[in-house]
């Protein structure tokens, strides 16, 4: 009994921590790739004074320790499947803007530089045909796209004849009409300005270098490693409070443990008068307390593992049981990392050998003779 109770507090320790570790994996997978966190989104300043165009992004890709640069331009247009008709925004990127911007489809993929002539929509264009997402799919979408004439208010009209073929869509619930186009695809288009760009910089040591060499040009420079840095702040705070919970359980079950071990000292005082009076020494007795206290409490993380494992699984299949139910994707909200297994079977044993310390200094310093006549 006193094992399943240190296992229930470890148990607890397992299941809050892993569900603050899970719930930050979600995150990060979601809005973020490997790539984007090396990545800084260079913007022009409303001045107006400097520009994202060829020459502009150009100079950027000359600056030393930058990869890549892959512009954004964002146009408003009208978008037509079958009969129907809408309005939406076109976005022309290159095939390596999703990596960099960190967007993941959630269904399909996004397009690769072979294919000819792909789109990647959000979830919002498929409401707008009345389709659920997997069904836009595949499908052929055309579009008029309109071209603001610089410091005019003029619009330039380009009726895109060629059709295109879906290939990913974005889970974006309520948001805008987004669409993804390539830009190789629409040379014919002269954009003279691009409202984003994002710079790749070779390794992570040199984001702050290539961001203040950027800003001493005039863009603003964002980035979204700092997005992530401020998230990771919050889920380690919100990792601690869990982790504070968990321990409140596992001190009671080590007040649990300390109180069988001083239950064990009274019923065995006599014993320990024997022991001691066949020639067994106060350190003999003191390591057979500190033994039995430090096996319960590993066995005690054992336990607590298979606890908070089973716990996991349990809430986790409920969870997402009422998620299909609901129409919503099913997802792991746990996350264990090997190094915290390890450290909760060290961190129970450590706690099972400090329990006992005091009783087996108490049973150490028995006397034979009044622990023989101890009733």
């Amino acid at each position: 009994m006193t094992i399943l109770g240190v296992s229930v507090g470890i148990g607890a320790i397992l299941f809050l921590v892993s569900f603050g570790y899970g719930l930050q994996k979600i995150l990060l997978e979601r809005i973020t790739t490997k790539e984007s966190l090396l990545t800084l989104d260079v913007t022009s300043p409303e001045t107006r004074i400097i520009t994202l165009n060829e020459k502009t992004l150009k100079e950027i890709s000359e600056i030393p320790k930058v990869e890549k640069v892959s512009p954004q331009a964002i146009l408003p247009a009208q978008i037509s499947f079958k009969e129907l008709t809408s309005e939406t925004v076109v976005n022309l990127v290159d095939p390596e803007f999703f990596s960099l911007a960190g967007i993941l489809p959630q269904w399909g993929k996004v397009f690769d530089p072979e294919d000819s002539q792909p789109a990647v929509v959000n979830s919002t264009v498929a409401e707008l045909f009345n389709l659920k997402p997997e069904q836009i799919l595949n499908q052929k979408l055309k579009f008029i796209i309109f071209l603001p004439k610089e410091e005019t208010p003029e619009i330039e009209i380009f009726e895109i004849e060629r059709e295109f073929e879906v290939v990913g869509v974005l889970e974006e619930v309520g948001a805008p009409s987004q669409v993804y186009l390539k830009r190789q695809d629409l040379k014919e288009i002269p954009i003279q300005e691009y409202q984003l760009a994002k710079v790749k910089v070779s390794e992570d040591k040199f984001m702050e270098e290539v961001r203040e060499e950027l800003i001493g040009r005039g863009f603003l420079v964002s980035a979204l490693s700092d997005t992530i840095k401020q998230a990771n702040r919050i889920f380690r705070a919100i990792q601690i409070i869990l982790g504070i919970f968990g321990i409140i359980a596992l001190i009671v079950a080590a007040i649990g443990l300390a109180n069988t071990m001083t239950i064990s000292l009274l019923e065995r005082t006599q014993d320990i008068g024997v022991m001691r009076a066949i020639g067994a020494s106060s350190k003999d007795i003191r390591n057979l307390f500190l033994v039995e206290s430090t096996v319960i409490g590993f066995g005690g993380g054992l336990g607590g593992i298979l606890v908070g494992w089973l716990a996991s699984f349990l809430f986790n299949g409920g969870v997402n049981i009422l998620a299909r139910t609901l129409g919503g994707t099913p997802m792991d909200l746990f996350y264990t990392p090997s190094w915290f297994v390890i450290f909760i079977i060290v961190f129970a044993t450590a706690v099972g050998y400090f329990t006992g310390i005091f009783p087996a200094k108490r049973a150490s310093r028995l006397n034979p003779l009044e622990a023989l006549r101890y009733k």
